[in-house]
């Protein structure tokens, strides 16, 4: 008889949120299923409410999770660095690791687009305003380099989320080969 390890309720908080942002991704705050989301977790649907509340505030965690996640990638890729340097180091990340993860940069554009409900604008601004402050703080750099950066991740956001990572077309090439130049 085989047996079965038990997760632990963080490790189903975890597996929860991996399931939701898949889901929330690919159809959004209010097209998403919490039965998708509670079959992919490998949990009843009744556990997802019971960890979550709502199908909102579940989408709120996937946020939150989502931009400190980011935040998290950019600090490794800054770390002992600063100026220009730790731009380029995060701008770097971005272009090599960022955007091959398209669920994460369509999780945010999803979060983006949510933003007509204020509960969700506090949270997206809160973790986006994180995100400014750092890039701020570790680069020391004028606000219209910040702007840039930005910016820049911004469009390859765009671009993961009409897949154009490996795309053949040539001006999708010149785009993305611009977002390198800039990180």
């Amino acid at each position: 008889m085989a047996t079965s390890t038990r997760q632990s309720a963080e490790e189903r908080r975890e597996a929860v949120l991996d399931a939701a942002q898949v889901e929330f991704a690919a159809r959004g705050l209010h097209g998403a299923s919490t039965e998708r989301i509670a079959e992919g977790a490998g949990i009843s649907q009744p556990y997802v409410f019971r960890l979550f509340g709502t199908k909102k505030e579940l989408f709120k965690a996937t946020v939150v999770r989502c931009l400190r996640e980011t935040l998290e990638t950019f600090q490794r890729a800054a770390e002992g660095k600063r100026g220009e340097e730790a731009l380029h180091a995060m701008g770097q990340v971005y272009v090599d690791e960022l955007i091959a993860d398209r669920t994460r940069l369509k999780a945010q554009l999803e979060a983006y687009a949510a933003c007509d409900d204020p509960e969700i604008c506090d949270v997206v601004r809160n973790g986006f305003g994180d995100l400014v402050a750092y890039v701020e703080r570790v680069s020391d750099l004028p606000p219209a380099e910040v702007s840039r950066f930005f910016a820049t991740g911004m469009l390859i956001n765009v671009m993961a989320a009409m897949n154009l990572k490996d795309s053949d077309e040539e001006w999708a090439r010149r785009l993305l080969d611009g977002c390198k130049e800039e990180a």
